[in-house]
């Protein structure tokens, strides 16, 4: 059994159609294009299906991702609660109290440390690669640091 479709075409391309209309079986090029391009579409499902389990690398990715993201964060709060043992009082202050957590470190307070803290971190060879989330990855863990040791000394002072 055969069935119909209807074809859209533009209609430059049809007054060319009209020309050459006896010289081509237009249903068998139609069919021979199809079967030609879903038969590719099909080997291409079959090959990466059967290659890789999809399910597999989205799980080995998500867990490579947490670990690379869990090391910039313990970096980071390692990093700030050492800061923090090391701040004067007033500059511990300052940062305890500092809005917009991600400005701190072009602040002009500030800047100078992150720049050199960025470079022992190697943080700065990531910095042209705008979707990884490494700089904010360390900055939490940062404020994380500087937090923790505020909250084990704040009510000796």
């Amino acid at each position: 059994m055969t069935q119909k479709i209807t074809l859209s075409i533009p209609d430059l391309l049809h007054e060319r159609l009209k020309e050459w209309r006896s010289s081509f079986n237009f249903s068998k090029m139609f069919q021979d294009a199809l079967i030609d391009a879903i038969q590719k579409k099909e080997d291409f499902q079959k090959r990466f299906s059967h290659d890789f389990e999809m399910s597999d690398i989205i799980n080995r990715l998500k867990h490579e991702k947490l670990v690379w993201e869990k090391k910039f964060h313990k970096l980071g709060k390692a990093e700030g609660m050492r800061w923090a043992k090391s701040a004067h009082y007033e500059d511990l202050m300052y940062v305890l109290n500092f809005e917009g957590t991600y400005e701190l470190t072009s602040d002009s307070r500030m800047a100078d440390y992150f720049e050199q803290t960025y470079e022992s971190a190697q943080l700065s060879k990531y910095s042209k690669t705008e979707s990884v989330q490494h700089e904010q990855m360390y900055i939490e863990g940062w404020f994380k640091g500087v937090f923790e040791f505020w909250d084990q000394i704040r009510e000796k002072l």
